[in-house]
């Protein structure tokens, strides 16, 4: 073949050149595609509300216990924080992706959980403990749900979703029948824990009731002899249960398996040390809340066996059955492992 027959067989400099940036490209999409999943690794963004219930993150976080237990992994891990209000906030924004791991009521999981089933399958991670809920009221004529009226407005972290308002309204269905479960939502408002707890102390506001958590209905039971109880969650539920929960994707749990065995192992740690030592605990919370809490009250809240810091989530599927039966979600679980990654630290669980 002479040489204007070899020229013309080979492809021209431009042809050369476009083949050549094609494969430069396919090959860095490799190594990227091959590097993602190390890139994943090794950052978490949780995000946390108000109240003792976020002791152990509060923990976590101090003790700096996800860093530590990520170095056993191999791998460091630069941990975020944020602080929100109410379950409808830290459910947008994990799905629209500015946070891995949320932190909320039973409520608020139920619901991600049922509007992603099928696709992000949002599932809890783990349980933050056992806690008593109480509905409080400074109405002197408040005795019980039934004396509630419009003359009375109850703040809840969020109308409608909190675990708050879904207690509530399972006592409401329970007092009135369930077409009647919402009956009470009308007088909900919802307002950030601190901001609920200082109306019912002060008084002479719209807010005449308040479904708060630790510390802060502690607080106002101490500060305001009028305050008083209204409604337990307890009793509601039947006993010692899992109010507050944490929650995260099925894509990140898959794509950063080291990150999160660090964030569940480093909060049984967080559970271990708060049992085990709940005055140093206590002046933990103080500490890095800057809380205004009286000390030996909150020490003794942290004492109360009632009060039960356990990661394994419990009782919870009562509250996953209500609000199928009501149509607050549409898929029904048929067990809590349903709406529950499967993991030995929660395999308790109920």
């Amino acid at each position: 073949m002479d040489a204007p027959s070899l020229r013309s067989s080979l492809p021209s400099r431009s042809l050369r050149h476009a083949v050549a940036f094609a494969l430069i490209l396919v090959l860095a999409g490799l190594g990227l595609g091959m590097a993602r999943p190390a890139h994943a690794e090794g950052r978490i963004r949780i995000a946390e509300q108000y109240g003792v219930v976020y002791l152990l993150l509060n923990v976590v976080r101090d003790q700096q216990l996800i860093e530590q237990h990520g170095k056993k992994q191999g791998i460091d891990i630069k941990v975020e924080w944020t602080r929100l209000s109410g379950g409808a906030a830290v459910n947008d924004a994990l799905l629209s992706g500015a946070i891995d791991i949320a932190g909320a009521g039973v409520g608020p999981l139920l619901t991600v959980w049922d509007r992603t089933h099928g696709r992000q399958n949002v599932k809890g991670v783990a349980s933050l403990g056992n806690f008593p809920y109480y509905l409080i009221s400074n109405n002197p004529s408040v005795k019980t749900i039934a004396d509630l009226s419009e003359r009375d407005r109850i703040a809840v972290p969020a109308v409608g979703v909190s675990v708050q308002s879904r207690i509530l309204q399972l006592a409401a269905a329970r007092q009135w029948g369930d077409k009647a479960f919402d009956k009470l939502d009308k007088w909900t408002v919802a307002m950030p824990h601190p901001d609920a707890a200082a109306a019912i102390v002060s008084g002479g506001t719209e807010i005449t009731a308040h479904f708060a958590n630790p510390p802060f209905q502690e607080q106002e039971l101490a500060a305001n002899p009028k305050a008083h109880i209204v409604l337990d969650s307890y009793q509601v539920l039947g006993g010692p249960s899992s109010a507050t929960v944490l929650y995260a994707t099925e894509r990140f749990r898959n794509e950063n398996p080291k990150t999160y065995r660090a964030f569940v192992d480093a909060l049984a740690d967080a559970a271990r040390y708060v049992t085990a030592q709940p005055e140093a605990a206590a002046d933990l919370y103080l500490r890095v809340n800057q809380a205004k809490v009286d000390r030996a009250l909150l020490v003794g809240l942290l004492k109360d066996p009632r009060v039960q810091f356990r990661v394994a989530p419990q009782n919870t599927f009562q509250l996953a059955e209500f609000m199928h039966r009501i149509g607050a979600i549409r898929n029904r679980p048929r067990s809590w492992q349903d709406y529950f990654f499967q993991d030995p630290v929660t395999a308790s669980g109920s």
